[in-house]
């Protein structure tokens, strides 16, 4: 019945499909590279500004949770622990990046902190899915996570917005910039203060019945940019996030407090001239998170990058990308361990005609060399043919290798380290199709090395057989007459790890759905939803399910309104019909809540 429901869905989208035209959209991180979506042969989703400002996202999490492919378990409420599975994968097989600084951090086990990874200032987030290691190196084995964060206009600008909703959360923020034809300025700053709710609570209580966990969370951005000549720039950015979290241990009444201080930054000179476009950039990352009430204490982690590229154009609509990138990863804190790593990588890509369209092959190889583990030479290749004699139909294919690396920690702990770990190895590819306003997208990936953790020596180990994870996407988007828009998105997801078990906390089967009205001027109105399928949770160290935390559909509820050019207001109720579900057994999820706020531009 419910396979039944969901394939009346997706023919019924199919069957109403009118041709929409989107908005042109340019992407930089498929190939390190500004281009045109069309013209990207890898499987991309973009999540715009206009989006973004619309559904008004709280954080990061929330934002890519709309993403077809994309699923997340939280330990809880806003800034608890967050695990975000891109096509089935874990956090720490993806790469993220903030204006392309590393977000990635050295000293955890899980890769980015999507848990402090608030909406803040953000241009677009673009989400580059399959193995990247080609391009990108270490640890963007399942996909490239990289948000842009708005660029200074110019003259002279502010704006201000503040929001207060359930759980006695505010949320606040300031941006002002100043640009001229000479240079630019820009300055923003994001703050959010909630009370929250219980973390950790058995599964089926309510979380009225426990404490609650607060979190506060300050993002700062600055950006400056000038022009050498008229060929020539320089662009310096620092984010900064600060944040404070409570949480809870072992018991719901067990409360402990965190801390976590992040800083990136990044210098960059760029020059163009009618041959060529030259990159040379420094950047850091710092990662300090202290947890003074737990029994794990400070870890604190620094990442710095150097690299060089060149992005030449040959012909009408071809390019060659030549770089080469140096980083060091160090713990700073009990393990005192460092690596290093040397890089050199190779993008090209053609445009041309075969059987009488257009026709887009792009190539990239990278070779990484390690101090402390064996090197890597990675690859990844795509094409993208646009058919003739059907008119909107297209037909991608991506093939590529990935790895990642094991942490300090997986290395060195002196409890649980393992010296003779190696990086694991993935492979990769995808076959997509689209036609007008649907894509139709089949992958698969292998990884064999899975670095485990052996729970009869408590020690870290590389698994010798390979897990397999595959899986369908789809996605709809279209309208009805000039006031509707409305997407549909269906994901079935087979993830098995090298023992042929299936994944726990990846749902089989989950469906997107949203509708936007615009019928009235100066409002909208849109309501979104997500069904997520069977997804199973395992006893610690066994295959033994000990819950069933899928089958459940949760809806929201967003409008806004237009008073004129400065002001702005907006009202959001988030798990309209009250549905109680959790997304990792034994800890809370939130109740039907509510929202509103103001934003004035100046």
């Amino acid at each position: 019945m419910q396979k039944k429901i969901i394939l009346s869905l997706l023919v019924s989208s199919i069957l109403s499909a009118q041709n929409i035209k989107l908005e042109q959209i340019t992407v930089t991180s498929a190939a390190k590279s500004e281009q045109s979506i069309e013209d990207v042969t890898a499987n991309v989703s973009v999540i715009t500004a206009k989006k973004i400002e619309q559904r008004h996202y709280i954080d990061v999490t929330e934002a890519l949770e709309s993403v077809a492919g994309i699923n997340f378990a939280s330990n809880g409420g806003i800034g608890k622990t967050i695990s975000v599975y891109l096509r089935g994968a874990d956090s720490k097989k993806t790469l993220v990046l903030i204006d392309g600084i590393r977000y990635n951090d050295v000293t955890g086990l899980t890769g980015a902190s999507f848990s402090d990874l608030m909406i803040s200032d953000i241009e677009q987030i673009e989400i580059i899915k399959g193995a990247q290691s080609g391009i990108w190196g270490a640890d963007a084995s399942a996909g490239v996570i990289n948000i842009i964060t708005k660029k200074a206009k110019k003259g002279t600008h502010a704006s201000l917005h503040g929001e207060y909703g359930s759980f006695n959360t505010k949320r606040y923020g300031a941006s002002a910039s100043h640009k001229t034809d000479d240079y630019y300025i820009k300055a923003d700053i994001q703050k959010i203060d909630t009370n929250g709710f219980s973390s950790k609570v058995p599964n089926g209580d309510d979380i009225d019945m426990y404490e609650d966990d607060g979190y506060k969370n300050t993002t700062a951005n600055i950006k400056f940019g000038f022009n050498i000549d008229s060929g020539s720039r320089v662009d310096i950015s620092h984010t900064i996030i600060d944040a404070k979290n409570e949480y809870d241990s072992f018991t719901p009444d067990d409360i402990k407090n965190s801390s976590t201080k992040e800083n990136f930054s990044k210098i960059a000179f760029n020059h163009k001239n009618s041959f060529s476009e030259l990159d040379i950039y420094a950047g850091r990352s710092d990662f300090e998170r202290d947890y003074p009430t737990d029994w794990t204490k400070e870890f604190d982690g620094e990442v710095t990058e150097y690299g060089i590229k060149t992005d030449t154009p040959y012909n009408d609509n071809d390019f060659i990308i030549i770089g080469a990138d140096y980083k060091s990863f160090e713990h700073k804190n009990d393990l005192k361990q460092k690596y290093d790593n040397k890089a050199l990588f190779i993008t090209n890509s053609n445009e041309f005609n075969f059987l009488g369209s257009k026709t887009i092959l792009s190539e990239s190889f990278r070779f990484d060399d390690y101090d402390k583990f064996e090197n890597k030479t990675t690859f990844k290749a795509g094409v993208k043919h646009f058919c003739k004699n059907i008119e909107s139909l297209s037909i991608s294919a991506n093939i590529g290798t990935a790895y990642n690396v094991p942490t300090l920690y997986n290395l060195f702990d002196p409890t649980y380290g393992n010296p003779d770990l190696k990086p694991e190895n993935t492979l990769s590819y995808d076959i997509g199709f689209g036609y007008r306003d649907i894509t139709l997208t089949y992958f698969e990936t292998k990884t064999k090395d899975m670095i485990d953790f052996d729970t009869a020596v408590w020690r870290y180990y590389n698994a010798d057989a390979t897990s397999k994870i595959k899986g369908l996407e789809i996605d709809y988007r279209s309208n009805i007459g000039e006031s509707i828009l409305y997407s549909v998105g269906y994901t079935y997801l087979d993830a098995k790890d090298a023992k042929g078990k299936m994944l726990q906390r990846r749902p089989q089967n989950t469906i997107k759905a949203s509708v936007d009205y615009y019928g009235i001027k100066d409002l909208h109105v849109g309501i979104n939803g997500e069904y997520i399928g069977k997804r199973v949770e395992y006893d610690y160290g066994t295959y033994d399910v000990k819950a069933q935390t899928g089958r459940y559909t949760v809806v929201n509820l967003v409008g806004n309104y237009t008073l004129n050019n400065n002001f702005s207001f907006y009202a959001k109720i988030e798990n309209l019909f009250d549905k109680y579900y959790q997304t990792v057994d034994g800890y809370a999820t939130a109740p039907l809540s509510a929202y509103a706020g103001i934003k004035a531009n100046f």
